[in-house]
């Protein structure tokens, strides 16, 4: 199979497989991978009926960002797609620049949708997916991190994390295309075009290759697992919430692996941002190795508080006022 029919193959794959609305938006860059699953899904919407329209960032990062992005949309419009627009951001300062990067253009992307019922389908491939585990990995993040990205997550779609990089390379050479380079994912100042040109270059040779495909396998695996764990936890959650509270002796019978997945949707739902590893395990303390302690201090200035068999989250009491005499 060629480059070019493995990419169309996939995005066919996955419409398939789920519920496309009347307009499907692709987020494009102007790099390979956008504009591979650009071209592939004005292909398949010739032979489904759906609209397709192109949405490319310009996040401002660059001298000349503003015709790359033009140029990006004059490409995929001439690849077939119906509609391409282009959309400023502002890249907050915080977070790193590759953080604050992907926060922008998630937020453009999703105001461009025209309903909540939308879709949006992301460029990430096989070699993304590998990245993403080994930074998990790295970062000790959990099973939930090493799960990788799921391959529809609405409005988000991501039909194209069993192609390889190398193949959305390939479909361009097809198509007579030269995508943009981006110097950016040669900067070896960012964490993922180390692990792109050095950690995973090297695992390959010294496991003999299949590292890439054996680590997609990995978050796929993973992420079964998660989902099913998930579902087992909001069943316990139904059982121990009562207004807002949880009752610590129902999460008290169960495992851990449950009962912090409770503790974390809970936590999350009640407003807790930044939520950490030691965050969560501090308030699972409170349950499972309860011996009268105090509240546990959360961002968001919050305190998860346990009381007469109840967790409660709470912010700080208000200092006592005295009467001037």
């Amino acid at each position: 199979m060629s480059a070019l029919a493995a990419v169309r193959t996939a995005v066919r794959n996955f419409l398939a497989s789920i519920e496309v609305p009347g307009e499907v938006c692709v987020a494009v860059s102007g790099g390979a991978d956008s504009v591979a699953l650009a071209a592939a899904t004005a292909y398949v919407a010739r032979s489904r009926g759906f609209r397709t329209r192109a949405l490319v960032i310009d996040h401002g990062l660059q001298d000349g960002s503003a015709d790359v992005a033009a140029e990006a949309a004059a490409v995929v419009q001439k690849l077939g797609v119906e509609v391409a627009e282009v959309r400023a951001v502002d890249v907050a300062s915080e977070g790193g620049p590759e953080a604050a990067a992907r926060t922008a253009r998630y937020r453009a992307l999703r105001e461009a949708l025209s309903d909540s019922e939308g879709l949006v389908l992301l460029g990430h491939t096989l070699d993304d997916q590998a990245e993403t585990v080994l930074l998990g990995l790295g970062r000790g993040s959990g099973p939930r991190s090493l799960a990788g990205m799921r391959s529809y997550d609405p409005p988000w779609g991501r039909p194209l994390l069993g192609v390889t990089r190398a193949q959305t390379q390939g479909a361009c050479v097809e198509l007579g295309v030269q995508p943009w380079q981006d110097p950016h994912n040669a900067d070896p100042r960012f964490t993922r075009v180390r692990l792109r040109g050095e950690v995973l270059p090297l695992l390959e040779d010294v496991l003999a290759g299949g590292v890439a495909p054996a680590l997609a396998r990995t978050a796929a695996q993973l992420r079964d697992d998660t989902e099913a764990l998930d579902t087992l936890a909001a069943r316990v959650h139904e059982r121990a919430e009562r207004a807002g509270e949880l009752e610590t002796t129902v999460l008290a019978a169960e495992p851990a692996a449950l009962r912090r997945r409770v503790l974390r949707r809970w936590l999350l739902d009640s407003g807790v941002r930044e939520l950490t590893d030691a965050h969560l395990r501090s308030v699972d303390a409170l349950v499972a190795r309860w011996r009268g302690q105090g509240g546990v201090w959360l961002p968001g200035n919050l305190e998860a508080r346990r009381c007469h068999g109840r967790l409660s989250l709470a912010g700080p009491q208000p200092e006592p006022t005295t009467r001037g005499e």
